[in-house]
């Protein structure tokens, strides 16, 4: 099974001018813990709820003014939409990461696919074996 049988479509990409309540409020309104960050076209970061709370918030920067871009992690991990759901899996668990954004073979964002697509959608076992792998690389 590939990639964009699972995936979720139309993801919400946030500006990395944007202020950092700008994007809790797009997470909180879209109910996700996670924004792709777009610039001309093309994913330059990440921004998770835990980013905005552990690199800003709880190192005293303000919300309302604190830009995307200098909380966003840059280093951006991604699929692509006609690869393997297993490879998928395989590169989360060895990442570290529960969500990756996929991209059609030109790098232009496409969706984003969850440990919880792969299991609800797909294979219970194989996103349990990639969340299990992340757990004990942890402890």
């Amino acid at each position: 099974m590939k990639i964009a049988e699972v995936m979720t479509r139309n993801v919400e990409l946030t500006d990395p001018d944007a202020t950092l309540e700008e994007a809790a409020r797009t997470m909180a309104e879209e109910d996700v813990g996670f924004l792709p960050v777009g610039e001309n076209d093309r994913v330059v970061g990440m921004i998770t709820d835990r980013d905005i709370a552990v690199r800003a918030v709880a190192m005293g920067r303000d919300p309302r003014t604190t830009r995307v871009r200098e909380a966003m992690t840059e280093r951006v991990l991604y699929c692509f939409e006609d690869e393997d759901i297993e490879k998928a899996a395989e590169s989360m668990s060895r990442e570290h990461v529960r969500r990756l954004p996929i991209v059609n073979r030109r790098k232009r964002l496409v969706g984003v696919v969850s440990l919880g697509d792969i299991a609800v959608k797909h294979n219970a076992s194989e996103a349990g074996k990639a969340l299990s792998i992340m757990c004990h690389a942890a402890a």
